[in-house]
């Protein structure tokens, strides 16, 4: 049985936030079909007046992070009086953070989104692995942080995406078997090789889906199980052969999977100024 709920997404800002901890808090819920209204950028009574005509017409949990007082005590009392349940997304977090430093939060709204150096940063890895996915540009590969190698569909391109977007700049090379890699990517120094490998079965399945979705024909060497159990061995005996650390993604999300690296990036980076 599905249980349907509105969850309304209160930000004085972009709602980023508040979305990343609706998604993780859904996630620990089976049959729960929600349906999220956001309302971003709310900084004034009037303007939080219209949100809460809309989300009365549609009760459900309140979720929000507000940093003006009159407008908190607003949203508050108003959900207290349409008898909504409302949770403040960051307050435990900040004053956690406020009694450990002595310091009191700011009042500034958005401030996680200033364009630093971190953003630029961030935005120039995006660039960068784009114009380096599936073997591009592979003369400037040493400019890259992270190089992933794996077989056709190993979920390569959306975990450099995924690394890009916490500023590592990420390219990835598919590995044929007919057309092993050039000699001169395991020559690259500055980036950390990372093979990504899967179980047959998992990429049987995968690529029978993507050729599905494409409108064609699911016959082919590309989805024939003792030819893919052969590209798996392929790639996991070039992956010894050249000492490069190899991360299972059968059973791991995006997340799981780019995290992983990133330890791995970590450790390297310790290991290197410990020298």
């Amino acid at each position: 049985m599905t249980t349907r709920l509105h969850l309304h997404l209160v930000s004085d800002s972009t709602g980023e936030t508040l979305e990343s901890v609706a998604k993780a808090g859904l996630a620990r819920f089976e049959g729960v079909e929600a349906i999220k209204h956001f309302w971003p950028m709310v900084r004034s009574e009037g303007h939080l007046e219209r949100v809460l005509d809309e989300v009365a017409k549609r009760p459900g949990l309140v979720l929000y992070t507000l940093v003006n007082g009159g407008v908190r005590n607003l949203l508050e009392s108003r959900c207290i009086a349409l008898g909504l349940p409302f949770v403040s997304a960051l307050d435990p977090t900040i004053n956690a953070l406020s009694l450990l430093l002595g310091q009191t939060a700011t009042t500034r709204p958005g401030r996680q989104h200033i364009m630093d150096a971190a953003y630029f940063r961030r935005v120039d890895a995006i660039n960068y692995t784009m114009a380096h996915d599936d073997g591009a540009g592979q003369d400037d590969w040493n400019e890259a942080d992270i190089v992933l190698i794996g077989v056709s569909r190993s979920s390569k391109t959306p975990t450099s995406i995924y690394l890009a977007n916490r500023g590592y700049k990420t390219a990835n090379m598919p590995i044929v078997t007919q057309s092993p890699p050039s000699p001169e990517l395991f020559r690259l120094t500055k980036p950390l090789l990372v093979g990504l490998t899967t179980s047959t079965d998992r990429l049987v399945a995968v690529r029978r889906n993507r050729l599905l979705t494409m409108g064609q024909t699911p016959d082919t060497d590309y989805v024939d199980n003792d030819v893919v159990a052969a590209e798996v061995a392929f790639a996991r005996r070039l992956f010894a052969d050249h000492d490069i650390p190899v991360i299972d993604v059968t059973r791991r999300s995006i997340e799981e999977t780019a995290a992983a690296i990133i330890n791995l990036v970590q450790a390297r980076e310790d290991q290197e100024g410990a020298k």
